[in-house]
């Protein structure tokens, strides 16, 4: 009975209701307008382009600044509108509440939205800080120099390779020209294609000839045809046989010769005694043998490679001033510039009478006019942040790599006002291009290894760099262990561990000592 009783007053508590009822509450919404700010600056040269020349032919109301024009700063402005005419701020771009939902995000999202549209009228177009840094902030109307160092013309990204032949064409122009049989024509255009980049048949020739219906063995004999094609070496299936085919074309594939291209393991690892013991031959031989074999060529396709890599488009140029500071500028080449066409906006919404096509014409409205700001803002925080590297890393520009400091985003983020994710994806696939070379900007930032007398602490990136200057430096009978790097390095005020050395060593493609003796040992044999 008490069950029962418990389960009655169960049902009759948890009985359904309808009603309405009004609640006020706290959502985060996150608008379009905000997701491109925070989208474009993390964004490449290379993507912003590809992103703003899609909005171009996506919106009516974006013009692209030609060169030349004199460029407007971006905003909304009603001034150039016929007379009787008034171009309305939309709703959305009310101060108060721009505010409001900034401050939401930034207490929701771990980031800084102020950075992207800070209430601050634009500086002038160069200006000089208290550290000794000319910075030239001049977005619209460009920086000194055409985006080069002192007007030198155009960089090395605008040279254009001519044109040659591929590697298809060049075989298969040999391959018309050495046999007239159609069979042999066309299984050798099969085998053509299968050839990759380097030269070497990707395809087994079974399988090509299975696939065309064809003889096995005439396929094999329009492989040998295309392998005494030039470059020699080319359609062979591994690199034992197209160094066999580039040894042959010279008349030197002994069977010593022949032997040591059967065992390239051992000449990898540098085993020099059991390749004598294996062709038979002595030292001497031997050293003749490998430096025959490092003569030739293990990618002999790579010499007709039409791509050509995309360079690498910095985003900030600096270089030394005059009296020793040092002048941090835009590449106003790699900014997109974009007006709103104002005039046309007004005239479009004089003149449609369909509500659709006006929120059309609204929406790019808006759209134009937060790009516009968008990429203006973005520039701007590109530069201030490259000036403060600048600033912060003075010792790496004036000595190099020796005097990198350790740095991370909070310090950048501290010293200009910013949230560390601004810093994070300002820096994100940008580079500056400086007289010491061409840097990502995240390489600046590094961490810290404790010095070993207790003094100022180093730089990972300028470790890095002394343990290859040791190594470099080492000689065949002096080849440096981990552990004598170590010692070396504590000995220099570094305090570091064996493992640290060696994840070091790893990361810049370094063998180990046992490794490098091997590869001296090599090199006097050339």
């Amino acid at each position: 009975m008490p069950l029962l009783a418990l389960e009655g007053r169960f049902s009759v508590d948890m009985a359904l209701s309808v009603g309405l009822h009004l609640r006020q509450s706290q959502a985060l919404v996150m608008t379009p307008q905000l997701l491109q700010a925070i989208k474009l600056l993390q964004l490449s040269t290379i993507e912003l382009a590809a992103y703003v020349d899609a909005e171009l032919e996506r919106n009516p109301l974006l013009e692209r600044v030609e060169e030349g024009a004199a460029a407007e700063p971006p905003g909304l402005n009603a001034d150039d509108a016929p007379p009787g005419e008034r171009v309305e701020a939309p709703a959305e771009w009310d101060a108060p509440l721009l505010e409001t939902s900034r401050g939401a995000l930034e207490s929701n999202l771990d980031t800084d939205l102020g950075n992207a549209f800070p209430d601050e009228a634009p500086s002038a177009a160069t200006n000089a800080n208290d550290d000794g840094l000319t910075v030239s902030s001049s977005v619209w109307t460009g920086v000194s120099g055409g985006g080069g160092f002192d007007g030198d013309g155009d960089g090395f990204e605008q040279t254009i390779a001519e044109a040659r032949p591929t590697l298809a064409d060049h075989l298969e122009r040999q391959l018309n020209e050495s046999t007239p049989d159609p069979a042999l024509r066309f299984i050798g255009r099969m085998l053509i294609d299968a050839i990759d980049a380097n030269g070497y048949l990707s395809e087994s020739v079974q399988e090509i000839a299975a696939r065309l219906g064809a003889d096995p063995g005439l396929a094999e004999t329009a492989l040998r045809l295309i392998q005494g094609f030039d470059p020699a070496g080319i359609g062979a299936r591994d690199l034992a046989e197209c160094l066999s085919i580039q040894l042959r074309e010279k008349n030197r594939f002994d069977p010593a010769m022949s032997a040591l291209v059967g065992r390239l393991d051992l000449l990898a690892k540098r085993d020099f005694g059991a390749l004598m013991k294996i062709c038979g031959v002595d030292d001497e031989d031997l050293r003749d043998m490998v430096r025959e074999i490092r003569a030739l060529d293990p990618k002999p396709g790579r010499l007709f490679a039409n791509d050509v890599a995309a360079p690498v488009v910095p985003d900030v140029f600096v270089r030394p001033a005059a009296d020793g500071s040092w002048i941090v500028e835009l590449n106003s080449d790699a900014l997109p510039k974009v007006l709103v066409n104002q005039a046309y906006y007004t005239r479009v919404t004089r003149d449609v009478r369909d509500e659709k096509a006006k929120t059309f014409v609204q929406d790019c409205f808006q759209t134009a006019n937060w790009l516009a700001r968008s990429l203006d803002q973005r520039a701007k925080t590109i530069l201030k942040v490259a000036t403060e590297i600048v600033r912060q890393q003075d010792a790496f520009f004036v000595n190099g790599v020796s005097e990198l400091r350790p740095l991370n985003l909070r310090a950048i983020a501290d010293a200009i006002g910013m949230h560390e994710s601004t810093v994070s994806r300002v820096t994100s696939n940008k580079f500056m291009a400086t007289h010491r070379g061409l840097f990502e900007m995240k390489y600046f930032f590094t961490t810290s290894i404790a010095a070993a007398n207790g003094g100022d602490a180093h730089s990972a990136e300028s470790v890095r760099h002394r343990i290859r200057v040791m190594i470099d430096a080492e000689s065949a009978k002096d080849v440096l262990s981990d552990d004598a790097i170590v010692t070396k390095l504590r000995d220099s005020g570094v305090d570091i561990a064996r493992r640290t050395v060696a994840k070091y060593r790893e990361s810049l493609k370094i063998p180990s000592s046992v490794e490098r003796k091997r590869e001296k040992l090599a090199m006097s044999m050339r």
